[in-house]
């Protein structure tokens, strides 16, 4: 079976099909950083990173393009709260966005264009919709006629404008033709940031920016468009709208992940409920983390607890041990360069990550039976094929990612320190000293580390909460 993907235009599962054969282009709506990123972003990121490495490993050439609003009337307003210039808010919480993805093992973009960066772009697309009689200029502004595409707007929401409401985003509404007209460009107001054009000086609309960017770096027809379900409307359908107006044929597949709740509600400042990345590193590992936001279907509602994040550290946990065990038996390998049929079954039936762990869990458990026989053979085939599947959805235990912290990093020292002690252990026992061996085995899970006997051998690790 061949990738299948469910499309938002069409709300029926496709088989994906790319316009070039062996490649794929695709745009994912990026951050708006006028704060750091919540849990929600972070789950983006993993979702759709873990769609650029199936693809991958599917044999296709990606180009994934991840935009960057750097402008916008919600960084402008944090910045005048702070007394703050408002490319330094955006600057700094783009970066702190950056740090969180590559924290949590994302894959960096082909390209990762900012809005203040394409202006001429811009400029370029709105001549077009005017010329073409979809868009007009008023005061500075520069809006799109809705009316004038109105047997079209809508579809990917499935709604129709006679039920919709007033777009609003603009404080200009009386120079509307229509109340469901958006805004293309906002006219210069004193104090914020403008670019020149030739309808007067101001800035992008937020609509306007992916179109222009999508185009730019993809071409005016590609392959997938992503996003939070929440950017269905207005920006998608305005997305799609400005832009087959305009001639180009845009996105092929437009695919939307679910958002995430806190404890059953929607994440607030004014509720106080907002998770940052800080708050999930009290709490767990990054690759821990990472195994928790990919681990629930990409079109689910998720909610986020404490309890079903330290079940999710718990499973990935029993990979990651199985995974040291085997590799300290058979040593670590190399991944295997075939996947599992059920594993690339579940993946390319509309990404099925639940699917896919599930047969992940299941090759670890026959690779612990083996570890407990003594079967090194079916120790190994294991191993390569839980590293393999664990690689692809970038949660290899093994990899670079999650094993290296750092030159300061300890655990050579603490390592010589512990076979210490456990020599000292095993003469105890070796001499029928059981209390001794007892005693120094207490001290050491009193020091947080957790001694196992094994058939090899003993074998520890650090506790972990």
């Amino acid at each position: 079976m061949s990738l299948r993907l469910y499309d938002t235009s069409t709300r029926t599962v496709r088989a994906f099909e790319p316009l070039a054969e062996g490649r794929v282009g695709m745009y994912v709506c990026g951050a708006t950083p006028q704060a750091a990123p919540h849990i929600g972003h972070l789950r983006s990121g993993v979702i759709y990173d873990v769609l650029l490495r199936w693809l991958r490993r599917s044999g296709y050439d990606v180009t994934f393009v991840r935009n960057v609003t750097d402008v916008d009337d919600k960084i402008i307003a944090v910045a005048a709260e702070r007394g703050e210039p408002w490319f330094a808010v955006a600057e700094a919480n783009q970066r702190v966005f950056t740090k969180g993805y590559d924290l949590l093992g994302c894959l960096p973009p082909t390209v990762e264009p900012r809005a203040t960066g394409h202006v001429p772009e811009m400029v370029g697309l709105m001549r077009r919709l005017i010329d073409g009689g979809h868009a007009y200029a008023t005061g500075g502004d520069v809006y799109f006629d809705v009316r004038s595409w109105a047997d079209r707007y809508g579809r990917l929401s499935n709604q129709k404008p006679e039920n919709m409401r007033s777009a609003g985003d603009t404080p200009n509404e009386d120079l509307k033709r229509d109340p469901l007209d958006f805004a293309l460009w906002k006219g210069a107001k004193p104090g914020e940031p403008c670019w020149a054009t030739p309808w007067g000086d101001g800035r992008p609309g937020w609509h306007l920016e992916c179109s222009a960017m999508a185009t730019r770096y993809l071409g005016a027809a590609f392959d997938i468009h992503g996003g939070g379900v929440d950017l269905i409307f207005p920006h998608h359908e305005n997305e799609i709208a400005q832009s087959n107006a305009a001639g180009d044929p845009f996105a092929r597949y437009w695919m939307h992940n679910g958002l995430l709740t806190v404890d059953g509600e929607k994440m607030s400042k004014s509720v106080g409920n907002v998770v940052l990345l800080p708050d999930l590193l009290g709490r767990a590992r990054p690759v821990e983390i990472r195994y928790y936001l990919a681990s629930a279907h990409y079109r689910s509602l998720m909610d986020y607890t404490g309890t079903a994040l330290a079940e999710a550290v718990s499973a990935y946990q029993r990979i990651e041990g199985f995974v040291t065990r085997a590799a300290e038996v058979v040593g670590a390998g190399e991944p295997a360069p075939d996947l599992p049929a059920d594993f690339t079954a579940a993946l390319d039936d509309d990404l099925g990550v639940p699917q896919a762990l599930a047969v992940v869990h299941e090759t670890v458990r026959a690779g612990n039976n083996a570890l407990a026989s003594g079967d090194d053979g079916a120790v190994r085939a294991a191993l390569a094929a839980v590293r393999a599947m664990t690689g692809v959805l970038g949660l290899d235990p093994l990899d670079g990612q999650w094993t290296q912290t750092g030159g300061d990093d300890l655990r050579p020292v603490v390592d010589a320190l512990v076979a210490v002690a456990l020599e000292q252990r095993q003469a105890a026992r070796a001499r029928k000293d059981y209390a001794a061996a007892d005693t120094i085995r207490d001290r050491l899970t009193e020091a947080g580390i957790v001694v196992e006997d094994t058939p090899h051998g003993s074998r520890w690790e650090l506790k972990r909460d």
